[in-house]
């Protein structure tokens, strides 16, 4: 009888063993779903299809991409911080995730319990664009006007609370002028005003925009980074233009839901990283003007918070509120 009850015994602790076994282990043994909060053709769609493809080899399993749009990131967000922490829901944020506690009363969820960081997969700077016909051939040049004339002039950009809004209202605030923002659905239509003179300026990413920039269509005034582009070595920061320190753009980052393991996040963090950094992926994104980082997950929830801090007080002078 005592030798059955230590032969069950030991047989019980060898199945919790394997239920209990490191979770990364086991991942992933089927498809993964990976949101995306825009819509399909953008930068973050063509990154997270891009890396989709690339972990789909490494894992042997699907990374099903699905499109859910909306409410500046939030619905998607959504759908994860109530998924189950095991890897299988996971979504690619933007810029927009860090700031929208300031914009928004009422987020759906919290921003900081209620998902895992896995990484910060890249960044690229945003532009301060004019048409190639524009009487602005500097920074200098807009700024002075702003001075002379304020409230005159406006700028374009991809919706409230986007980086490209942020880009316009970081540069309001630390060269103390008013510049007009005005809202558009995506970087496409602000470019189709700016070409045909009915905005002065607009803020834009490098994937929409590089095409006119080339074609000799658009002309850049300033990059918003610390660093020069390295697509476009030749166009100016807007730090270099006259704004010292000024610094900001848009980047990306790979969320799960809140509690999961921190062996299976680790371990999707280094898959990533080994997928962002093959040779045919880096290039591909390269060409988007985008950086390729591919953090640990510990080192983008810093970042985070970083950028939580950084926004609120540009935010709440500005006044914006999410629509």
């Amino acid at each position: 009888m005592i030798r059955m009850f230590w032969t069950m015994a030991a047989l019980v602790g060898l199945l919790v063993s394997v239920a209990s076994a490191p979770a990364q282990q086991r991942f992933p043994a089927k498809p993964v779903r990976l949101l995306i909060p825009y819509a399909a053709g953008g930068a973050v769609d063509i990154l997270g299809r891009t890396l989709g493809d690339e972990l789909s080899k490494k894992w042997g399993q699907p990374v099903v991409i699905e499109n859910r749009t909306g409410a500046g990131g939030t619905i998607a967000s959504q759908v994860v911080a109530k998924s189950e922490p095991d890897g299988y829901t996971l979504v690619i944020i933007a810029s927009g995730h860090a700031i929208n506690p300031y914009l928004y009363k009422q987020l759906p969820y919290d921003t900081f319990k209620d998902f895992t960081p896995i990484s910060l997969l890249g960044s690229s700077p945003n532009m301060l664009l004019v048409a190639a016909n524009s009487r602005f051939k500097t920074l200098a040049d807009v700024l002075a006007e702003a001075r002379a004339k304020p409230g005159s002039l406006s700028y374009g950009m991809s919706g409230i609370g986007t980086s490209t809004h942020l880009a316009g209202e970081l540069l309001k605030y630390m060269a103390k002028v008013h510049i007009t923002a005005v809202s558009y659905k995506g970087g496409a239509p602000q470019i189709n005003d700016l070409l045909g003179g009915h905005i002065p300026l607009s803020f834009n990413n490098i994937p929409e925009s590089i095409g006119q920039i080339r074609a000799g269509s658009l002309r850049v005034l300033g990059v918003t980074s610390a660093k020069r582009a390295a697509v476009l070595p030749d166009r100016p920061t807007i730090a270099e233009g006259g704004v010292p320190g000024y610094d900001t753009g848009v980047w990306w980052g790979l969320l799960g839901p809140g509690g999961m393991p921190l062996d299976l996040a680790a371990k999707i963090s280094k898959d990533c990283a080994e997928a962002l950094h093959t040779p045919a992926v880096k290039q591909r994104l390269d060409n988007l003007g985008a950086a390729v980082l591919g953090t640990t997950g510990p080192e983008f929830d810093k970042f985070i918070r970083d950028e939580y801090q950084k926004w609120g007080p540009i935010i709440k002078a500005a006044g914006i509120k999410g629509s």
